[in-house]
């Protein structure tokens, strides 16, 4: 049976409702959470963008069954991996041992803002299996030293490790994400039910792994309400993470879907309340081999009916799956 997820999506909410949030998604039966980790949000009607490691640590202390993960956090540049070793493993324990880091290779629009520019995807990749290599000789203890071809650490060590570190996940995209994840990765991310990329990933050394997917979702009574919500705060999501990794800024993405029309992303987010839309999105992605789906609902302002009416009628049918 597929695990159901509940997205902390920081790009809609601000710090105090994502915890209000994943407590309340936790009451509603959701097998597991995943928050979002950005600087800006991709569109400016989104409007919020709040530090998600200390939204983490209070998840951690407002909740107390549901696991919790980055979806994802880039270990590049705006963090360096020793820092997110320390980040990882403290929400680790603050968590009693409910969280896993899932890591990816960013987007500009969150990584510009340190001035560092935005590198080529092959060498992303390049530094993000150095950035792996980091944060798991820190996640087992003593001082590390590393002098790499994209990082240095100097003397570092990690004072406060849990028991049993936190699992590694990579987002993946195409062949080279997948061969990157397969190799470094305890499990495998991804937010496109596409069954070849469960395949290389399993090719390259990823069978048996769990694989977690995500899906936007847009519930509301009026379909028409959620389709017109949907559109203006989510319509950037078919861009594809090719496109969307390369994009600057708000205006950027506002500009690459200015001719997105709501018909379009109608028939890519299920929205309404016919749950068979719902459930037949995720059956997509459990076709397709995924073990695990997060939901994203689209509004930050519109999570606690979603939430109702998830107990009530949404996951029981997805349980039927």
């Amino acid at each position: 049976m597929v695990r159901i997820g509940y997205t902390m999506m920081t790009e809609q909410a601000g710090p105090c409702e994502l915890v209000e949030h994943v407590a309340q998604a936790e009451e509603a039966g959701f097998d597991f959470s995943v928050i979002s980790d950005h600087y800006f949000p991709w569109l400016d009607s989104q409007g919020h963008s709040p530090y998600a490691w200390s939204v983490l640590g209070a998840a951690a202390q407002a909740t107390s069954r549901i696991p919790l993960m980055t979806y994802v956090t880039c270990p590049l540049l705006r963090y360096h991996p020793a820092v997110v070793a320390q980040k990882a493993a403290t929400v680790q324990l603050l968590s009693r041992g409910r969280f896993r880091l899932g890591l990816g290779a960013g987007e500009n629009l969150n990584e510009h803002v340190v001035g560092g520019g935005w590198p080529p995807v092959d060498v992303r990749h390049e530094m993000l299996a150095e950035a792996v290599q980091i944060i798991r000789e820190l996640f087992g203890g003593g001082y590390v030293n590393h002098h790499g071809t994209h990082y240095d650490v100097d003397s570092a060590k990690l004072w406060d490790l849990p028991d049993e570190p936190p699992p590694i996940g990579i987002a993946v995209s195409g062949m080279q994400s997948c061969e990157l994840a397969g190799r470094l990765a305890d499990l495998v991310i991804a937010v496109e039910p596409k069954p070849e990329l469960l395949r290389a990933f399993d090719e390259r050394g990823g069978t048996g792994k769990p694989r977690v997917g995500q899906l936007p979702v847009c519930y509301d009574p009026e379909r028409d309400t959620a389709v017109k919500r949907a559109h203006d705060q989510f319509r950037w999501f078919g861009g594809g993470w090719k496109v969307n990794a390369e994009l600057p800024g708000t205006a950027a993405f506002a500009s690459a879907t200015r001719f997105v029309c709501p018909e379009d992303v109608a028939e890519a987010i299920p929205c309404g309340d016919d749950v068979g839309r719902f459930t037949d999105a995720v059956q997509r992605f459990t076709e397709a081999g995924f073990t695990e789906v997060a939901l994203v609902q689209i509004g930050g302002e519109h999570q606690r009916g979603y939430l109702e009416w998830a107990r009530e009628t949404l996951l029981p049918a997805l349980r039927e799956l």
